[in-house]
């Protein structure tokens, strides 16, 4: 069917969500609520909430879908202040982080779905986690995976785990960047130049990645294939081993989950 979608707040991520929207559907209209030069595009309107303290008000008039991106301490707020111009059945999608469906559902009627997103969605190869909050239904949550489906891959899962979810996909990308900037700096005193050394290591991880996704094939088993006996790999993989990575990556994944449990806490009071 076709959707009317009001975007409150839209930076970075709600660009890239929306520039996702656009270029795989055309049965859409759109309202957003902010002066980010990544809403200036076809189809779109837009008001600045600088220049017009109603600006969420008229976005979400007549919205069946409402994304809201703003920051998740002001989400409520924001929420209470649309009154009557949110249609009770409109669906409300969230991508705050660490706001819980039930808080929202405590200041709104409307079916609510909560999404957690991570940054490669800006080239469209993002990963969303998506959780139903009490009133949304089956296909209420169909209509925000459509949504998030056109920025990358998308996992349903109960709101229990959302927290968990966003220490491994949302935080995953700084992960990824820490260890390419820190291998980086190995390629650079082993003599490298930093341009050269930034190449060596950002295309090693962008094929590693791409021939994980594209050949189905387990990482465990790649490592094997990469490393043989008593080579030059066996002999740096066995220093990474002794470093107990796994129990690193455990850690750190466990101390995130930790502060997402304390942001939702503090959300909440």
């Amino acid at each position: 069917m076709a959707e009317t979608f009001a975007f409150l707040g839209t930076g970075s991520m709600g660009g890239a969500i929306l520039g996702g929207l656009l270029a795989s559907r055309s049965d859409v209209s759109v309202r957003t609520t902010t002066s980010s030069t990544s809403t200036v595009r076809d189809g779109v309107e837009s008001r600045s909430l600088s220049d017009d303290a109603d600006a969420n008000r008229w976005a979400v008039d007549g919205a069946t879908i409402v994304v809201v991106g703003v920051k998740p301490f002001a989400v409520v707020d924001v929420l209470k202040s649309l009154g009557a111009a949110l249609d009770p059945t409109a669906l409300v999608v969230s991508v705050a982080a660490g706001l819980t469906t039930a808080t929202m559902e405590s200041v709104i009627p409307n079916p609510v779905v909560r999404a957690m997103p991570n940054t490669p969605a800006l080239v469209g190869k993002g990963v969303t986690g998506v959780a139903a909050g009490s009133r949304a239904t089956a296909n209420d949550v169909a209509r925000a995976r459509a949504l998030f489906d056109a920025v990358g891959w998308v996992l349903e899962l109960p709101e229990s785990q959302i927290d968990a979810l966003s220490t491994i996909s949302g935080s995953g990308p700084a992960y990824v960047f820490h260890a390419a900037e820190k291998w980086t700096d190995a390629a650079i005193r082993l003599g490298f130049t930093e341009v050269d050394a930034r190449s060596l290591v950002e295309k090693t991880f962008a094929g590693a990645t791409a021939l994980l996704e594209q050949s189905g094939v387990a990482p465990a088993e790649l490592r094997r294939r990469v490393t043989s006996p008593n080579g030059t790999t066996e002999r740096a993989i066995a220093v990474l081993d002794a470093a107990h990575l796994d129990d690193v990556f455990t850690t750190a994944a466990e101390a995130a989950l930790a502060r997402a449990r304390e942001i939702a806490r503090d959300l909440e009071r």
